[in-house]
């Protein structure tokens, strides 16, 4: 694997990453029950800092306490394995994968019986939809794929078995020639990427979706956040792909994603073809956090 590293830490031990292995009759790897987190490491100014841990931490428990895996370590120890596993690699820059899944003791869609297993991996990933497209932005397709309803998948949980679709609708995207998916809730209105959040902008005014089958991304609260800093108004309302084309301006949001600009939807050119001024100094603002070089969010960063 690309950017693979040397431990992994597993069940509270480091393994050679080769060694972390699990029995092919593993609980969740037959029926997709299990809770995980996507999380980044950068190396700022100041030193290797992992960006907003605590949040993803407790996104990580509350995952795992709303589909009832009992887990076996507490926030506090799950967030200093996270630390540690960085520092036994000697990375200084990394993406951060930690998973709570059920492992082999018992089979049938109850998992009665299965012991909650857990690990921690980190290994180097650039820009999750290329560098040229955090610069110049990058194309979308509507998929024909719909995203969960709430009721049918409790999708404030970042769940494993959740993402099914979202490869479903990803691979699809990519098969069409284009780089990402925009997927459509059972109502009809614009819900989110395969695994990113969805801004636009419309005269001057930043729109992103509510959280209506959609989970909480910590990446999208923190453009929101920087968005009100710098006097933007904010509408969390639902809309149709139609007020997509018609944006003067669109972006993805999420810890893979980070910030990256869309420049076309279903053929369609967003604005000018190229990232807006709003999206450019969102996605400047943003860097300057992770990057350390913003002393007002020197809090939302961990020091490794």
């Amino acid at each position: 694997m690309e950017g693979a590293t040397e431990k992994i830490w597993m069940d509270g031990e480091f393994l050679p990453w080769d060694e972390a292995k699990i029995h092919i009759l593993t609980h969740s790897l037959h029926y997709g029950l299990g809770v995980f987190e996507g999380i980044r490491c950068y190396k700022t100014i100041r030193g290797s800092a992992v960006f907003r841990l605590d949040e993803h931490m407790r996104r990580l428990c509350d995952s795992s306490h709303i589909v009832g895996i009992d887990l076996p370590y507490d926030q506090a120890t799950l967030t200093n394995a996270v630390l540690e596993t960085i520092r036994v690699n000697k990375i200084e820059a990394c993406y951060i994968r930690p998973l709570i899944w059920l492992g082999y003791g018992s089979m049938g869609v109850n998992p009665a019986g299965a012991p909650v297993r857990s690990m921690i991996a980190v290994w180097k990933w650039g820009a999750y939809l290329g560098e040229e497209g955090l610069e110049k932005g990058i194309r979308v397709k509507v998929s024909s794929f719909t995203s969960h309803h709430p009721n049918s998948y409790m999708t404030g949980a970042k769940t494993t078995g959740n993402y099914a679709v979202s490869q479903l609708a990803k691979m699809e995207a990519v098969r069409s020639g284009v780089d990402e998916a925009l997927m459509i809730d059972p109502e009809g209105f614009v819900a989110q990427g395969s695994g990113e959040n969805i801004f636009l902008v419309r005269d001057g005014i930043l729109k992103t979706p509510p959280l209506h089958g959609v989970l909480r991304g910590i990446t999208r609260e923190t453009v929101m956040a920087l968005a009100r800093e710098q006097g933007l108004e904010i509408e969390v309302v639902m809309f149709a792909r139609d007020e997509v084309y018609a944006a003067d301006e669109a972006f993805f949001t999420g810890t893979a994603a980070e910030l990256t600009p869309i420049r076309e939807v279903d053929g369609r050119m967003i604005g000018g073809g190229k990232p807006g001024p709003i999206t450019k100094r969102l996605q400047t603002s943003f860097f300057s956090v992770v990057n350390g070089e913003d002393e007002a969010h020197l809090s939302w960063l961990t020091n490794v």
